[in-house]
């Protein structure tokens, strides 16, 4: 009974390690889904199908995940969606 309480306390530790940060966009009254469309595809390889749906979620939701990963790829990305005018912050 003891291993098997203690192999679920390893699996925990591994989650915990492994924690993933995330993109999150923000709806604006500025840009056009066009240019978040394209934005999304250059700062997070989205597919043109990808970033269609996520602008579409953030204009009815006011907000979406756009990308999922570590800090530091994910830190570059934001940036650039900062720099595009886009408002997003990584959590």
């Amino acid at each position: 009974m003891s291993t098997q309480e203690k192999t679920l306390e390893d699996v925990s530790l591994k989650e915990d390690v492994l924690k993933q940060n995330e993109i999150i966009l923000y709806n604006d009254d500025v840009n056009t889904f066009d240019h978040v469309i394209e934005t999304l595809m250059y700062a997070c390889d989205h597919t043109p199908e990808q970033a269609e749906q996520c602008s579409i979620i953030v204009h009815y939701k006011g907000k979406c995940t756009v990308k999922t990963g570590v800090y530091d790829d994910l830190k570059p990305r934001c940036s650039m969606l900062l720099e595009a005018g886009l408002s997003a912050e990584i959590i």
